[in-house]
């Protein structure tokens, strides 16, 4: 019987906290990008703008949207949010590139198909085991 009490406590416990609210994190877009570079995860074939900082080109396609999660168990926001800004790079560099693409400008965070603009940050959303980024941007060809 007290198996069976200390069991039902620790299940009630870890459900409570898998359903715990993301919470919204602020982190430097450039030097994520940086990131995502100097560990060859992309080549830099492609450019990142966030909205408000470029302008100009030729669009190819506008408000495309890349969702990335990634395991933020036991993680620190910081460490799980890069894994998911870097998937979520990695995705926008491959298809740009498929469009004929070299940048991706006006770049905003779109968690939840809410809009969090900045000039300097990207958006993720923490729970207690997903981190996930989602962006919106245009495909253009300087």
């Amino acid at each position: 019987m007290l198996k069976r009490t200390i069991m039902l406590g620790l299940f009630a416990a870890v459900a409570s906290t898998s359903y715990a609210k993301d919470e919204p994190h602020h982190f430097n877009f450039n030097q994520a990008v940086q990131n995502a570079t100097d560990a060859g995860a992309i080549d830099g074939s492609v450019k990142f703008y966030l909205a408000d900082t470029r302008s100009g080109g030729k669009l190819i396609r506008a408000n495309v949207i890349t969702n990335r999660k990634t395991n933020g168990f036991a993680k620190s926001a910081e460490t799980s949010c890069d894994w998911a800004i870097r998937a979520a790079l990695i995705q926008l560099q491959q298809s740009a590139k498929a469009q004929g693409a070299n940048a991706v400008t006006n770049i905003v965070s779109y968690f939840r198909k809410n809009e969090y603009r900045s000039r300097t940050d990207y958006e993720c959303y923490k729970g207690t085991a997903v981190s996930a980024v989602t962006l919106k941007g245009d495909f253009v060809k300087f």
